[in-house]
């Protein structure tokens, strides 16, 4: 997995919903960054890790190709603004849900 810098993250994700576009999916997560790169101790260690401030870290995948970055409190408001025009740029290709039936559904139900 490829650490990043907030700018080429996102264009490493454009490249890769634009490679993803007719074929294949972008898989993206978020979650809390607390800075630690070893697993936590056990409990008869008293090691205490306080984090500086609060970080968020992106992941994003393709299947083949993975990137990821951090983004600190500081950022936050610009990144979140380029993602989600980015997400909004990108997100035309979705397929719509098939809906089904209102006779099926009223059989399930008798």
């Amino acid at each position: 997995m490829v650490l990043l810098e907030n700018d080429s993250f996102l264009t490493e994700l454009t490249r890769l919903f634009q490679r993803c576009r007719t074929s294949g999916s972008v898989v993206i997560t978020l979650k809390k960054y607390d800075g630690r790169t070893k697993p936590v101790p056990r409990k008869g260690h008293s090691e205490s890790f306080e984090p500086a401030d609060n970080k968020c870290l992106l992941r994003a995948s393709d299947g083949k190709k993975k990137i990821s970055t951090v983004v600190s409190t500081k950022e936050v408001i610009k990144f979140q603004m380029a993602y989600s025009n980015l997400l909004r740029a990108h997100m035309d290709g979705l397929k719509k849900k098939d809906k089904k039936s209102k006779s099926k559904k009223t059989k399930a139900t008798q």
